[in-house]
């Protein structure tokens, strides 16, 4: 799920924070990356609850318009499409998101019902469920199709929801769009009576050492990574320079330098397209030239030593 680029980006926001408050221990901005790191699980459980949950209110609904006295057929005789959606359906017997929930003593959306409900409502007079309630094919291929679909089309495009969300983790704004991602791909592999398998939060446990590793050398060595930028900026005070910015150029340096085994171009590349996302428009420009006087450096005075095949 994270890749080493959103754990760059989860450094760079802890060594933001660093350089704001300059604590004298660092152990709470190391709990606040490491809790920045799982909480991005946690959004994925949340968002795979809520289509648990509007299945159950799509249940309840369904059995109270079949005791109503009045009203049309079809008020009291719904479709049976959403509830019979096999992607769902799965979803909601499945034991390995109780356990994964029960672990982490999560209850998403039992006080937050309103989201839900909107969200319903949102998805049952859409021309997208007219369209597939309509449809007469009982495969699975047909229920992801549409799952995916709403789940793009109405769920994931929530303002509301995204407003929600961002009072309950201030850092699952930059999640959010990782997440979105993962389910779309989480959703596609459901199968039919076959226990559902979660995501893993990382694809190799080194990853959360390396993120650690990064935050705390470029937090340590800060001062002497800074002070290589002066003189590398003729026509622009160090001062001036975004703070962003001035983060993503220490880190760069702090992996050019101290991890071997991550390729410099590797690098370089990561942090001037984090540069695009997170600063201004011409901040990528700007950090290159920086970055590339500093490798000329390192290079002369023979200071990177990197290993194995395409580390250079």
């Amino acid at each position: 799920m994270l890749t080493r680029r959103h754990l760059r980006i989860k450094v760079m926001q802890a060594v933001f924070a660093f350089q704001r408050q300059r604590p004298d221990d660092l152990k709470e901005l190391e709990k606040f990356l490491n809790s920045s790191m799982t909480q991005t699980f946690v959004l994925f459980l949340y968002m795979v609850q809520l289509l648990v949950e509007i299945d159950k209110l799509a249940t309840k609904r369904h059995k109270l318009a079949k005791v109503r006295f009045t009203g049309s057929d079809a008020v009291k005789n719904p479709s049976r499409a959403l509830i019979e959606n096999k992607v769902l359906v799965e979803l909601s017997k499945s034991s390995a998101i109780k356990d994964a929930l029960k672990k982490r003593k999560l209850n998403p959306w039992h006080l937050d019902s309103a989201y839900v409900e909107q969200l319903y409502e949102k998805i049952v007079t859409s021309k997208e469920f007219v369209v597939y309630a309509s449809q007469e094919s009982d495969s699975i291929k047909k229920d992801q199709s549409f799952i995916n679909t709403i789940f793009a089309e109405i769920i994931a495009p929530s303002d509301e929801l995204m407003d929600y969300l961002e009072d309950v983790n201030i850092t699952w704004t930059d999640d959010y769009p990782l997440v979105n991602t993962e389910m779309i791909k989480f959703i596609r592999k459901v199968k039919v009576d076959k226990e559902i398998k979660l995501p893993e939060l990382v694809k190799d446990p080194d990853d959360i050492k390396f993120a650690m590793d990064l935050f705390r050398r470029t937090v340590l060595n800060s001062e002497e990574l800074w002070a290589r930028v002066d003189g590398k900026t003729p026509n622009w005070d160090t001062d001036r320079i975004a703070q962003v910015d001035s983060v993503l150029i220490m880190m760069a340096q702090c992996e050019f330098l101290y991890f071997p085994s991550i390729p410099v171009k590797a690098s370089l590349n990561e942090y001037l397209e984090i540069s695009k996302d997170y600063s201004s428009p011409k901040s990528s420009i700007f950090i290159n030239g920086i970055l590339d006087n500093l490798l000329k450096q390192f290079q002369k005075e023979d200071m990177i030593n990197k290993v194995g095949r395409g580390t250079l």
